[in-house]
């Protein structure tokens, strides 16, 4: 309490606003209705929730042998159940069943050598990759070199992506003897494969020249042996031309004794998933369907990515369904992405929500707090808010209740249609309901003040907020010194920032400090950028002497610039980059007599310093030196020295 009091006391002298408490009669977003029979009334593709008893039950293959393997320990009894239950093994299988193991590479190991010494099965270049990420674990490192070593003695390569992410997880694991093994294991495949002729001539010819009877020609006579990994392999390197990959593809399923299958289908899907060439890529996804290929799910994950980054949101919900409607289907976590990232948008397209849940509880699941969230999270921000409602009406009646997620998203959209008030009662209905407010949901309601210049509001949210007893973070000072910086209150930033490092003991991100000295420079105000100088060295942040050099020279005195040094320098001397630095600014400034009188006043290895004579002359130093008395040249020296 006496914390939040000398917070609050500072912000009131340093803003002079006057606190004072905000009613509201709005009524709370999160209020019961009784009934909900469509999400959106004016929607013409409105679905209802499918209720427990109408859950659709499907079974198929690849679930057959999931739920097989997922049923018991691994086993020789498991491997003869799974013997005799005969199970198509193929590519998509395989890899659907890996992917759903990830999380267990154990068992994700004992099934894949199963498959492959037991049964026979060749694994692809992706199913390689793939068991190279399930495996890059402490414990289950003997089995990655394991399966690494039989990928390369089977002519394969690992590919930049699959490269980085193990690279990442193995650094991430703390493994640097594991990191070191693998650069090296990595360089001598890539010499030995990456630079296959065959491969490399192939694709010299397609990328050369546009296609044409001459290129087919070039590429017949090369008298290449097709084979399913090595036309992947040059897909993958055709990908910078995804039309050329394509049609390289069709020209090979024109050669004699060659038919694609599902491996070389995902190959090509995986060239042209991008933006430039996606009208190509729709149509070989009906290709696929037409010749009774799938997309197998570590494809589609890696296209679903794809899709999201580029923004083709509208893609990904396409690319969503088909994999929905097949056999191999995305898991709950996926849809959950999926919907965050549809509501990541300005105004979120609410038909795509709709289609994406309407495909999800189709397939017979059922909507997980998860889903209800990011159902939520869309109306919220598209200002839906009675949709909103009855979405908390439905999450609270399928057993869900609504938690600090649930509201802050509430909060976020309340704010972006700027009310205010109903957002600030919503969290007092939150406690009512036994939801403490947390960190998140407080900086999610100030920001929204601060972004609608309610900067004085803002503050009564911040000091409610630690009465309460939730301590600020560095995220939320960076919002309220924004707010400040937004209405041009700079005092205020800065004292806000001084009283919470203090008082509170909030220590402001590297950013904040390097925001506000800008900012306190374009207002002339050095003392001050000074100050938050010393502070961010006293935090262990690095120095941020860019905008102080061209400033002090421009504004400021030699007094400016010898303090500016002592402010780098709270243990160790500055580097002679920053002396030159300054004194080249003053120079350029043309403040030459300034440039002098500072040098005289900087330790002496910085006026022997080679890149000084350059600038002041190779004189300057001993035409000075004879006009200084020497006690006066050994009290600046030694004053220099000390700072």
């Amino acid at each position: 309490m006496n914390r939040a009091k000398a917070v609050l006391t500072s912000l009131r002298v340093a803003n002079s606003l006057l606190l004072s408490r905000v009613r509201s009669t709005a009524r709370p977003l999160c209020s019961q209705v009784t009934h909900f029979p469509r999400l959106l009334s004016n929607q013409s593709q409105s679905f209802h929730f499918l209720s427990t008893q109408q859950r659709l039950s499907f079974s198929s293959t690849p679930n057959s042998v999931l739920q097989l393997v997922l049923a018991k320990e691994w086993s020789a009894e498991l491997e003869t159940e799974l013997a005799e239950s005969q199970p198509s093994l193929t590519h998509d299988v395989v890899i659907y069943v890996l992917k759903k193991l990830y999380k267990d590479p154990p068992k994700a190991y004992s099934f894949f050598n199963w498959v492959c010494e037991k049964n026979g099965f060749s694994p692809s270049h992706s199913i390689f990759s793939l068991m190279l990420r399930v495996l890059v674990h402490r414990d289950t490192m003997r089995q990655f070199w394991v399966v690494l070593t039989k990928m390369k003695e089977q002519g394969f390569y690992i590919d930049v992506q699959t490269h980085l992410s193990i690279l990442e997880q193995l650094k991430s694991g703390k493994m640097d003897a594991e990191v070191s093994a693998f650069k090296h294991f990595y360089e001598r495949m890539v010499q030995d494969n990456a630079h296959d002729e065959v491969v490399k001539k192939v694709v010299d010819v397609v990328l050369g020249a546009e296609w044409s009877d001459k290129v087919e020609k070039e590429l017949g006579e090369l008298n290449v042996v097709l084979s399913d990994k090595f036309v992947v392999r040059v897909l993958r390197d055709l990908r910078v031309s995804p039309s050329k990959a394509l049609r390289f593809f069709h020209w090979v399923k024109q050669c004699a004794g060659y038919e694609h299958s599902s491996v070389t289908y995902n190959g090509v899907a995986l060239a042209l998933g991008q933006a430039s060439s996606i009208g190509e890529f729709w149509s070989v996804v009906e290709e696929m369907k037409v010749a009774g290929q799938e997309l197998d799910l570590d494809t589609y994950i890696k296209l679903s990515r794809q899709f999201q980054k580029c923004m083709m949101i509208e893609d990904a919900v396409k690319l969503y369904e088909i994999m929905m409607d097949g056999p191999y289907k995305p898991s709950v976590q996926d849809v959950s992405v999926l919907l965050r990232r549809i509501s990541a948008n300005e105004n979120p397209d609410l038909d795509l929500v709709f289609r994406v849940v309407k495909k999800f509880e189709s397939a017979g699941f059922a909507l997980s707090k998860a889903v209800y969230d990011g159902i939520h999270r869309s109306l919220t921000k598209a200002g839906r808010f009675d949709e909103a409602e009855k979405i908390l009406k439905d999450m609270r009646d399928a057993g869900f209740e609504p938690d600090n997620i649930t509201y802050s998203q509430a909060v976020f959209g309340l704010c972006m249609a700027r009310k205010l008030e109903e957002a600030c009662e919503l969290l007092d209905d939150m406690e009512e309901n036994g939801c403490v407010p947390d960190i998140m949901t407080w900086t999610i309601l100030i920001q929204g003040h601060c972004a609608a210049n309610e900067i004085d509001k803002a503050l009564i949210c911040f000091a409610k907020m630690m009465e309460k007893g939730c301590v600020a973070d560095a995220d939320l000072l960076d919002v309220l010194i924004n707010g400040f910086i937004q209405q041009k209150k700079v005092d205020g930033a800065y004292n806000l920032l001084v009283e919470m490092l203090n008082t509170a003991h909030v220590r402001p991100w590297q950013a904040t400090f390097k925001k506000l000295i800008d900012i306190l420079l374009e207002a002339k105000r050095l003392e001050e950028a000074m100050e938050l100088l010393r502070l961010m060295k006293k935090q262990g942040y690095p120095p941020y002497p860019e905008p102080f050099a061209p400033y002090i020279s421009k504004f400021g005195s030699v007094e400016d610039a010898l303090e500016f040094f002592q402010a780098l320098s709270v243990k160790v001397y500055p580097s002679y980059g920053a002396y030159i630095h300054v004194l080249k600014s003053f120079f350029r400034e043309g403040r030459h007599s300034e440039a002098k009188d500072l040098l005289y006043k900087c330790p002496l290895y910085i006026q022997k310093h080679g890149e000084v004579r350059k600038v002041f002359g190779p004189t300057a130093r001993s035409k000075t030196t004879s006009t200084i008395p020497q006690k006066s040249k050994t009290a600046l020296i030694a004053s220099s020295l000390h700072q």
